[in-house]
């Protein structure tokens, strides 16, 4: 009787390369023999469905010809088990690929993943600072205060008390790491991982700590000062190193990162180190070249007038009126602009008339 190797994967007849090979790992980990629930018949029934879908050339004469194709299912009729019990096996090189996936997540479950568990560094931390224009002008000095793990003061951070001090670990004897052998459906199998009992470090402690219960940290507050420099961005990263999370059993901390952001402004928008603004004036204030007064970022009143020809729908570039420019040597800043919006009067007397009629005349 013909097996129907796409319903045995659980795939369409029209499947991909990638959706087969997807569900053949998660049945491959769900009926492997060596697990908790698994089905030796199943298994081999999912790895044979996969040797004939996941090949090209196979795969084409099954769908033409069905299981009977020449070349069979690449398992034959000697039955199916270990290495060097009689099985035939067929596989294709290329396969193994996805066979060590499945070895390497089985080992990870049954803790043979071969990674050397050590202290862990603390964490990073990201905090966000708003601040106003006016503040990223001029530059600020700032502080927070924020919850983390912090180094335990009880045991300066080592996670045991200091003149009790360390042990040899009974269970690797000083090395760090224990090798375990292991017979699974594909053979034995030796692994090498970090010791569980003394986490890869060798010694274990006399007396841990009682108050952080061997870590090293507990749950705290920190207090962080700095300086935000003038002309900062929005979004701008500070860094402060060591600031962030303690770590295990006297291992670094972490760093803190923040990140500047900057309010937005009533009077000026901002790109990078130069401003822009908008200013209402009469058609007079415009024509006879009148002085115009405005206050800068810094607060400092500035006059201006409308050069002659200029065009209104240009914006006006006042020269050093900007922001500070980061990392320049000097007092160097940027440019602001400024949008002209003309104001027109309601109504014009006879004589206000006469005086554009003239002018119109002239023009």
């Amino acid at each position: 009787m013909n097996k129907d190797y796409y319903n045995i994967l659980g795939v369409s007849r029209g499947a991909s390369e990638e959706e087969i090979k997807k569900a053949y790992r998660k049945l491959a980990h769900q009926y492997h023999p060596d697990k908790g629930g698994g089905d030796e018949n199943k298994f081999k029934e999912v790895n044979e469905a996969y040797q004939v879908l996941s090949n090209k050339e196979k795969r084409a004469q099954y769908d033409r010809f069905g299981q009977t194709f020449n070349g069979s299912s690449g398992f034959g009729t000697e039955g199916w088990g270990g290495f060097g019990d009689g099985a035939r096996w067929n596989i294709n090189p290329e396969d193994f690929a996805d066979l060590s996936d499945i070895f390497e997540s089985m080992f990870d479950q049954f803790g043979m993943g071969g990674r050397r568990r050590t202290y862990k560094r603390g964490s990073d931390i990201e905090s966000i600072k708003e601040i106003t224009l006016e503040e990223a002008f001029r530059g600020v000095k700032e502080t927070i205060q924020y919850r983390t793990a912090v180094s335990c003061k009880a045991c300066e951070g080592l996670g045991y008390e200091k003149k009790a001090g360390l042990k040899e670990c009974k269970m690797c004897t000083g090395r760090g790491e224990i090798r375990e052998n292991r017979k699974t459906f594909f053979g034995n199998f030796s692994q090498i991982r970090s010791c569980p009992e003394c986490h890869g470090r060798g010694q274990i402690p006399e007396k841990p700590c009682k108050t952080c219960k061997g870590l090293g940290k507990v749950l705290g507050e920190r207090e962080v000062s700095f300086e935000i420099a003038p002309g900062v961005e929005d979004g701008q990263i500070i860094k402060i190193s060591g600031k962030g999370e303690a770590g295990e059993q006297g291992t670094g901390s972490g760093d803190l990162y923040i990140v500047v952001r900057i309010k937005p402004h009533t009077t000026f928008t901002r790109t990078k180190a130069d401003l822009f603004a908008e200013k209402t004036l009469s058609v007079i204030e415009a024509l006879l070249g009148k002085k115009i007064y405005m206050e800068d970022i810094s607060g400092e009143r500035f006059s201006f007038s409308v050069p002659q020809g200029f065009d209104v729908k240009e914006k006006l570039k006042i020269q050093g009126r900007g922001m500070p420019k980061m990392g320049a040597f000097g007092l160097s800043r940027g440019d602001l602009y400024i949008s002209l919006r003309m104001k027109f009067p309601s109504s014009l007397s006879s004589k206000a008339k006469k005086i554009l009629e003239d002018l119109d005349r002239e023009v």
